[in-house]
């Protein structure tokens, strides 16, 4: 019991969040989307995360495409993240570039700079393109399709 935690590092750090967030693309052009989390360890108690309110942990428009975010779910929150990043790409953005922007503005309206601060968005468009992008390195996603269902990809990030 001694050792538990110590590999997590602090609250909002890039080892300390789990949110699965899953986009799909179906045969017949529908997005859908979903995501679960278990959570940020040492949260306040009655926190609420990102992950059930939409717009914020995901949202999936079916004209244009699905985001979907992990990390430190209050920032993802005052951003609206994963509504920003399909509004982005609905103004013609990249699925990859509107991930980068909404990572950007969190970036900007973070008050403290965490070194250790940690937020992902992972989006999918229309076209079946991906993208993702986060503050940090670590942040990797799995994309399948019906020729392969093993590409793990590591996202870009600011460091």
């Amino acid at each position: 019991m001694g050792d538990y935690g110590r590999t997590l590092g602090p609250p909002g750090g890039k080892a300390n969040h789990d949110t699965i967030g899953m986009l799909a693309l179906d045969a017949h052009g529908d997005l859908s989307g979903a995501c679960t989390t278990s959570g940020m360890a040492w949260k306040m108690r009655g926190r609420v995360g990102d992950s059930p309110i939409i717009g914020a942990g995901l949202y999936v428009d079916n004209e244009v495409g699905a985001a979907t975010s992990t990390g430190v779910g209050e920032e993802v929150i005052r951003n609206v993240g994963s509504f920003l990043v399909v509004e982005l790409m609905r103004q013609g953005r990249s699925p990859r570039d509107a991930c980068k922007e909404a990572v950007t503005r969190i970036m900007r309206r973070k008050a403290v700079h965490d070194p250790d601060f940690q937020v992902g968005f992972l989006a999918l468009n229309k076209a079946g393109e991906v993208g993702a992008w986060a503050v940090q390195s670590g942040f990797t996603y799995a994309t399948c399709d019906a020729k392969s269902q093993t590409l793990i990809t590591p996202s870009e990030s600011f460091s």
